[in-house]
């Protein structure tokens, strides 16, 4: 199964609803579309979605990476052979982690594809349906309560909360939350670094019954080594985010006494399919949760991280819902979301179509 073609290409999507987080206010992404074709004219997608606040990686050093003639190594390169692949993907997309994540999606979508079968039953399925949250970024109350009655109004059963300015004001809108959407509805927050450890201590106990599932990276990627401080019980509730990059990082947060009871894999973070599946098994083995995350992405993305989430037996969570703030999309199809819950399509490959631009 020969690659015979290379395809990519950069694309600038606004956002239907701007959000705010605790460093910034996102109204638009650079999205990267990688397609590879093969001898037989079969399709592999895959695509980028970079976060310089995260990893480091720009759109422009993305989309240095995704360059046709970067890619050349991959002309001719049978897409069966993917772990050999895999150090010649880590070479040409050094400092590019969403870029190698583009690549890797699109290598595994091609080989399932080339297979005739799904994705999902390529990689293994350990789950058949799962509820994803969805986000309400930092707002006023009032706003924030409008923003919860429309998501529970479609459906959605967890709710995202962002916080990480004004701590007070936050456990104040919190409380105001949880009285709108009554003890059926989930709800995590994330403060996306924005707390100190005292303010991450404070939190649990102002929210302590408030019903909060998790808190999502409290402090700063620095401090994340002083939860292991925290007793138990609250590292329990505890997920790591932005101090999960790669496997490497899943090694040193698997030392107990670990900071977080829940991991954060994001494709882009940590270069795809392949290497997410290695953060899964390390923590698998270390008996910690798994929750699977995104960026601002394309449904492209967002089926690779599903399925790669429905194949590891320590998924708990699902914080997938990153290609609804997309005002349009480079693809279609990969997967159905109904009443809160999500699961892949069973069709070749990732299941998604791309639309032409």
């Amino acid at each position: 199964m020969k690659i015979i073609s290379v395809e990519t290409r950069i694309e600038h999507l606004p956002l239907a609803r701007p959000y705010t987080i605790a460093f910034r206010t996102i109204s638009a992404v650079e999205i990267g579309l990688v397609v590879l074709r093969d001898e037989a004219g079969r399709e592999g997608l895959g695509t980028a979605s970079p976060e310089p606040f995260v990893t480091g990686e720009t759109p422009d050093r993305c989309a240095q990476a995704l360059a046709r003639e970067n890619l050349a190594f991959l002309i001719g390169a049978d897409a069966q052979a993917l772990p050999a692949l895999a150090a010649a993907l880590d070479a040409h997309t050094a400092g590019a982690p969403a870029a190698r994540a583009a690549l890797d999606m699109a290598l595994f979508d091609l080989r399932a594809k080339a297979l005739g079968v799904s994705l999902g039953r390529l990689l293994g399925r350990a789950h058949e349906r799962l509820a994803t949250s969805i986000t309400i970024g930092i707002k006023p109350t009032a706003e924030a309560l409008a923003e919860a009655d429309e998501y529970v109004g479609r459906g959605f059963r967890i709710l995202k909360v962002k916080l990480g300015h004004v701590f007070d004001e936050e456990m104040e809108r919190l409380a105001k939350l949880r009285e709108r959407v009554g003890r059926a509805i989930g709800i995590r927050v994330d403060p996306n670094q924005g707390y100190s450890i005292e303010e991450t201590r404070r939190f649990f106990s102002a929210t302590a019954s408030l019903d909060i599932e998790f808190v999502e990276q409290p402090v700063k990627t620095a401090a994340t080594d002083e939860l292991r401080a925290l007793p138990e019980a609250l590292r329990a509730r505890v997920c790591v985010d932005e101090a999960l990059l790669g496997p490497a990082d899943a090694l040193r947060l698997c030392t107990p006494p670990r900071p977080a009871g829940i991991f954060n894999i994001k494709l882009m973070k940590c270069g795809g399919i392949r290497p997410a599946l290695a953060i899964a098994a390390m923590a698998e083995a270390a008996g910690v949760s798994l929750m699977w995350g995104c960026m601002d992405e394309s449904r492209v993305g967002i089926a690779a991280a599903l399925n790669a989430a429905f194949a590891s037996p320590a998924t708990r969570y699902l914080d997938l819902d990153g290609s609804l703030d997309l005002a349009r999309d480079v693809a279609e199809g990969g997967f159905l979301l109904e009443d809160g819950f999500m699961r892949p399509l069973d069709e070749p490959g990732l299941g998604c179509r791309r639309i032409a631009a």
